[in-house]
């Protein structure tokens, strides 16, 4: 079974900066492409950034210049640097991951992590 468990979120001030983690577990055979969406409160579920394991990069125009994204391959890990949050930033932040699970199946992957709250607030 194959887990991610997000870090990092919490209360910050306009202006300010967070930086969340996501470290995956499990019997993960490799890693395609892994990213963070959000969701605020009444709205959709959307992307904010996502990167491959080529180390492509991929930025929600609303985040761009702001938001970097990063990985650590060796640990399975995935970093989201938040800078200059703004209030529309609020939301439940999810790590998501595709690949494939480790043997014998090696069967492809899709994991969504239990998300973690970001609030911007004076």
């Amino acid at each position: 079974q194959v887990q991610l468990v997000e870090s990092g979120g919490g209360l910050v001030q306009p202006g300010g900066s967070l930086r969340l983690s996501c470290a995956a577990s499990g019997r993960i055979f490799s890693i395609s492409a892994m990213g963070w969406y959000r969701q605020a409160p009444g709205k959709q579920r959307e992307l904010v950034a996502a990167i491959t394991s080529g180390g492509s990069r991929n930025y929600a125009d609303s985040v761009k210049g702001r938001f970097t994204i990063s990985r650590d391959n060796a640990k399975n890990t995935l970093f989201l640097q938040m800078n200059s949050l703004k209030p529309e930033d609020t939301a439940v932040y999810y790590c998501h991951l595709e690949g494939r699970v480790g043997g014998p199946s090696y069967g492809s992957l899709e994991v969504w992590g239990q998300g973690t709250l970001v609030t911007v607030s004076s």
